[in-house]
């Protein structure tokens, strides 16, 4: 891991902003790469004035959505098919997967935000988005601001502290849970306001049906 961890960092170092790119890119797929390996060497980077944080922060988070699209589409055309043909054998049946259109269309937007956060999540997250067709242009902007924030943080990571290699790795756990609290108050947040608007929106209904009777 530690050889593969250096190539990662001396593409980003090699080829500038496209490494950084292509590597926030491969990341965002379902190929498991660990997106600190790059992102935290880019913020020493940034810190020794060999790139700029703003770009790299840009490139890196148009890297992030542009491999989520990638998960995306191949969800959203090859996904349906897959599951017609062989879900019966995962236990995923069609109501289960109208529950899954039915809950991407409403919760679709707080999903991409925090699974962008969550490690392990970051990687499939874009298939079930695709395999319910959420509306890609809130997709892409919501996997976009999960995204940056993440690629921030670690490039605050690196800039900080990116050269002392073993202070990363002693730090790394608490930045990864600060990040899971944070997508924890997030859903809470969420969904706390979520039930407010659906608590007004039944008495609405309730007093608009009262005055009908």
């Amino acid at each position: 891991m530690e050889h593969i961890a250096q190539w990662l960092v001396d593409i980003v170092r090699l080829f500038g902003y496209p490494g950084l790119f292509f590597m926030a890119f491969l990341e965002s797929t379902f190929v498991p790469i660990p997106s600190e390996a790059t992102m935290v060497p880019a913020g020493y980077l940034v810190h020794q004035g060999e790139m700029n944080f703003w770009i790299a922060l840009i490139v890196s988070t148009l890297g992030c959505v542009g491999g989520a699209i990638f998960n995306y589409i191949i969800a959203y055309h090859f996904g349906r098919r897959f599951l017609n043909a062989y879900g019966k054998y995962m236990f995923f049946d069609h109501d289960k997967m109208a529950k899954l259109d039915k809950f991407f269309a409403s919760h679709g937007e707080i999903s991409m935000l925090t699974g962008r956060l969550i490690p392990g999540l970051r990687h499939v997250v874009s298939f079930p988005a695709g395999l319910a067709h959420m509306n890609l242009k809130k997709f892409c902007i919501y996997t976009g601001i999960g995204g940056g924030l993440w690629m921030a943080t670690l490039l605050l990571v690196g800039y900080l502290i990116g050269g002392n290699k073993a202070l990363v790795k002693q730090n790394m756990p608490y930045v990864v849970g600060a990040a899971i609290a944070g997508a924890i108050i997030l859903v809470t947040v969420y969904t706390i306001r979520h039930r407010k608007m659906t608590q007004r929106a039944l008495k609405k209904e309730e007093s608009v049906n009262d005055l009908a009777a």
